[in-house]
């Protein structure tokens, strides 16, 4: 860890100090108090204390939501502890405290989205008897400008406001006039539910309906805790309808026709690099028609005698296979950096692996490719999947890469699609399903067999590698998925 000190000789009682530290986690790659922070030493309103501000746990993140806090105001910190749970663009990581003291202040509530890096977040002292002198801590007190937070974090934790401050204000707000207009923190009904995206993926793991919650959030807006703490109505006793109840008709109910699906982060940084990359590649597709009926057989061949220590697929296969294309032409490894004036050619195949997750696409590694075994590649592709989905992959696990997979094939019986590349990456491939197709043999009878075909489509990046080098490497994948031994060599 390293410490900037600076001291102003005019006022003795501010010191700002920038702390810089990073931890890695079984789980997640935590990066604790990345943060500017300003010790106020004892003055006449607050003893002294450090900020805590909203670090930056990805190189790409420049906000970020706050999941839910693990600790309490007046909890202990100990160093290497999670103070926090926070989604970031790509996934939701523990917050790693690295000093000792004690949380004085939480800022920004359980569920706030959209917090700008560097944002005041929480208060620690390092005396816990400094701890109730911070009731009255704000974000103006850290020498920031509350309203300049996303509105979903506007509001303040409801527990620190006691409840006969509350109570009071709002009776008399309700006895004025029985006409008065509606608050406009409290949401309209127009049949939208307002959600945060954490608390739909509880809601949706405990079959839970949103309906039924009522936010806590700003503008009504539901939160995780509200989800976690819901507690569905016990189900009303069966009466019988009188007969004027029963000639009645029972009103028709509104309901709206469309929802709107707030954007995650993950969502927000996918819209900006792929528009980016349409934008700025002049991207060219090739596209082949490839027999796989070798490879379908090389690969049953391998399960018949795997006895149950792996299972590999087509998609493993391919991996393999594209990272042996990409070395024999090197130009389709490599990243185009404008900026800097060169292209990187890489001399390693380091494969991204497009795969769909709940909160979007992502892009795990699956790196050295080019020189590990298919049963290495099958087990890393199984782990780096399901991590992707569980929303723990590491940042190094995601970031990086020279040249990227997507596979529509598989699972979703796609024959063709073409794919958008991933920068400063120069090629992505594009996978269809497999088909059976008749194919000219003079050898038969008939004139044609039945072949085992898939249709493979590359987007090239042409800054980086021109129309004839990407036919070589369609003709250098076509001739190694359709001889697999020469993955061996």
């Amino acid at each position: 860890m390293s410490t900037l000190l600076f001291t102003k000789t005019a006022s003795p009682l501010l010191r700002l100090s920038t702390r810089y530290s990073t931890r890695l986690s079984s789980n997640v790659l935590s990066t604790s108090l990345t943060q500017s922070s300003f010790r106020l030493y004892a003055s006449t309103k607050f003893p002294e204390h450090t900020v805590i501000n909203m670090p930056a746990l990805s190189p790409t993140m420049t906000e970020g939501n706050l999941i839910k806090w693990h600790k309490d105001i007046g909890d202990k910190l100990s160093p290497g502890e999670s103070i926090a749970e926070v989604e970031t663009d790509k996934a939701a990581m523990d917050f790693e405290f690295q000093e000792d003291g004690y949380l004085a202040k939480i800022l920004v509530p359980n569920g706030t989205e959209n917090i700008p890096v560097n944002k005041p977040i929480a208060v620690y002292v390092e005396n816990k008897e400094d701890v109730s002198a911070f009731d009255s801590f704000t974000a103006a007190d850290a020498g920031d400008d509350a309203s300049s937070v996303s509105s979903t974090a506007a509001a303040p934790a409801a527990d620190t406001t006691p409840a006969a401050e509350t109570s009071a204000p709002a009776e008399s707000k309700a006895t004025k006039s029985s006409t008065s207009v509606k608050s406009t923190s409290e949401p309209q009904s127009t049949g939208i539910i307002l959600a945060s995206p954490y608390a739909k993926k509880i809601a949706l793991e405990k079959g839970i309906s949103l309906k039924g919650i009522k936010g806590t959030g700003p503008r009504g807006r539901i939160t995780a805790s509200d989800v976690e703490s819901y507690k569905p109505p016990a189900p009303a006793p069966a009466s019988t309808p009188t007969p004027s109840s029963s000639s009645a008709p029972s009103p028709t109910p509104v309901t709206s026709s469309y929802t709107d699906i707030p954007l995650t982060n993950m969502r927000k940084v996918i819209s900006k690099r792929l528009t980016a990359s349409k934008q700025g590649a002049p991207d060219y597709i090739v596209s082949s028609t490839i027999s796989v009926s070798k490879l379908l057989k090389l690969r049953k061949s391998l399960n018949s005698t795997a006895d149950g220590k792996f299972k590999l697929t087509i998609n493993d296969l391919l991996v393999k296979a594209i990272s042996k294309a990409a070395l024999r032409v090197p130009e389709a490894n490599s990243s185009y950096f404008e900026e800097q004036g060169y292209i990187r050619q890489y001399n390693n195949v380091d494969l991204s692996i497009a795969v769909s997750t709940p909160t979007g696409l992502i892009t795990p590694i699956v790196k050295n490719a080019d020189s590990k075994g298919l049963k290495s590649i099958s087990i890393e592709i199984k782990e780096l999947g399901k991590k992707a989905k569980e929303n723990k992959l590491k940042p190094e696990e995601f970031q990086g890469g020279t040249i990227t997979i997507s596979n529509l094939g598989m699972n979703h019986a796609v024959s063709m699609f073409t794919s958008i590349i991933n920068p400063p990456q120069s090629v992505i491939l594009a996978v269809g399903t497999i088909e059976k197709r008749a194919v000219p043999d003079k050898a038969n009878s008939l004139g044609f067999v039945f072949d085992d075909v898939m249709n493979i489509t590359g987007t090239f990046d042409h800054r980086v590698i021109d129309g004839a080098k990407g036919g070589d490497f369609m003709r250098e994948l076509k001739t190694i998925v359709e001889n697999p031994l020469e993955m061996l060599l």
